[in-house]
């Protein structure tokens, strides 16, 4: 697609170092799953608990500064922040990306909440290179938020144990006009509506808690919807680059269950190796797909002109994704099959 070149210039993740095992999430549900259970269905062998300062808009902040740092950028430099955090954060009602901007100490910005679940990473590049290219005055844009809507989860609730997974931490990307490093190739984004009050948060005794509203009902939608949703986002961001399924390197999917993980990648054609799946952390909401590339980046599963799909689903319910060649521009690219 036309427009002016953007690419993500760094990224970065923050993720507590406290961690909940198998065994531990298995006795919270009161005897409703085994440790077996949590870790060869749910995939899950431990994740990630917060700390005490460990807040959504904290950890945002922890994130967008580390992303910085590995940029090399002055946030006096940053232009505009789109917050991609969640909703459950230290104050109801206040602006996460505003607390960011003023934490960060980038005063010559502005900043404004953007929220999709598990698909805001994917909104927020499609938006943020939308911006980038549509207002000369603005260079960099910084994605960051933080991530724990796992607070409102009860282990001994079955109809929720789909969210048993949920993790905190947050996650920052830098999108720079011109940048010469993982340019951004197309995103695609889904939402459908006969999925919007499937999952909501309810006050029990007090406390919010996610609840399911109607068990059978999403799981006939989804079983018909998220495959084909997955792959048609794929297809979709890597089509606006002149590519196919065929020219993926590496997928950064967001954590799932095993089965449905090996669903995804067989699906697209795709092997074990070429993703990074999640047992160790959990779900982070939209800054799975982040970290996935941060831990392939560290790995070495990452090379310079890799096609890399970032993609992601949230409850609501929508799909996203982001293609990116990884590394610098100058890299040798993929041939394009006519």
């Amino acid at each position: 697609m036309g427009g002016e070149r953007v690419g993500i210039r760094a990224l970065a993740t923050y993720v507590p170092e406290g961690r909940i095992s198998a065994e531990e999430i298995a006795s919270a549900t009161e005897g409703r799953w085994t440790a077996r259970a949590v870790r060869d269905k749910l995939g899950i062998e431990q994740k990630a608990v917060p700390g005490p300062d460990d807040g959504a808009q904290e950890m945002g902040a922890r994130a967008a500064l580390r992303c910085l740092e590995r940029a090399g950028v002055d946030p006096l430099q940053v232009d505009a922040i789109l917050c991609i955090g969640d909703e459950l954060r230290e104050f109801p009602l206040t602006t996460s990306g505003i607390y960011i901007q003023e934490r960060i100490g980038a005063q010559d910005a502005w900043a404004v909440d953007v929220m999709q679940k598990c698909s805001s990473f994917a909104a927020g590049v499609r938006l943020g290179r939308a911006l980038l290219r549509a207002e000369p005055g603005i260079r960099r844009v910084l994605l960051a938020g933080g991530y724990r809507n796992g607070d409102a989860v009860d282990y001994t609730n079955p109809r929720v144990s789909f969210m048993y997974n949920l993790a905190p931490g947050g996650g920052a990307a830098l999108l720079e006009r011109g940048c010469e490093r993982n340019e951004i190739l197309g995103t695609s984004l889904i939402s459908d509506g006969a999925l919007a009050r499937h999952v909501i948060g309810i006050r029990d005794s007090g406390e919010l808690a996610l609840e399911v509203t109607d068990q059978a009902g999403m799981r006939r939608l989804l079983a018909e919807r998220s495959q084909p949703n997955f792959q048609r986002v794929v297809r979709e961001s890597l089509a606006q680059g002149g590519l196919g399924i065929e020219h993926i390197d590496y997928l950064a999917l967001l954590h799932v269950k095993r089965s449905a993980h090996r669903q995804i990648l067989t699906s697209l054609g795709l092997e074990p190796h070429q993703s990074t799946y999640l047992s160790d952390y959990g779900h982070l909401g939209q800054f799975d797909q982040i970290l996935s590339m941060e831990l392939a980046a560290a790995r070495g599963r990452l090379a310079e002109g890799d096609v890399v799909v970032a993609v992601g689903a949230g409850i609501g319910y929508s799909w996203g994704a982001v293609a990116l060649r990884w590394g610098r521009v100058a890299a040798e690219r993929h041939e394009v099959a006519a």
